[in-house]
């Protein structure tokens, strides 16, 4: 399956016609790439992101608890163990990332490799204790 697509095919894999796709156009809702030829080109990976990422059912539950300070290690471990309970408690297979840290800091191992799963399409639940 190509990535981008012309306007009929965009129009298929929507469901809408292709009036329904020029009129969004008009609108502001959905603007296609233009080829050096001046054709409409659908970027299918934006308009149905599934077809390209993992199933949601594929995907994982991250519960991610972190706290900004070294003597707030029990806090942490607190966090820890009521995302581990709320998550069970849910029946949801799951996997916790913790991080201890400040909040200004964007360079913690667990962070990144959240954002990582994240945008690989990995993740399809994030769970996070605001403690």
């Amino acid at each position: 399956m190509h990535r981008y697509v012309a306007i009929g095919e965009a129009s298929e894999v929507l469901g809408v016609s292709i009036t329904t796709l020029r009129r969004w156009e008009a609108e502001g809702r959905l603007i296609p790439e233009r080829t050096a030829g001046g054709q409409r080109r659908y970027d299918l990976a934006k308009i149905k992101p599934e077809l390209f990422h993992a199933a949601p059912q594929d995907r994982k539950t991250i519960a991610y608890a972190r706290v900004s300070s070294h003597d707030q290690k029990d806090d942490l471990e607190r966090q820890k163990q009521v995302l581990e309970l709320y998550c069970a408690k849910q029946g949801w297979t799951f996997e916790v990332v913790a991080d201890l840290g400040s909040g200004m800091n964007y360079n913690k191992k667990g962070l990144k490799r959240l954002l990582d799963e994240i945008i690989e399409g990995r993740v399809g639940r994030l769970v996070i204790a605001h403690c």
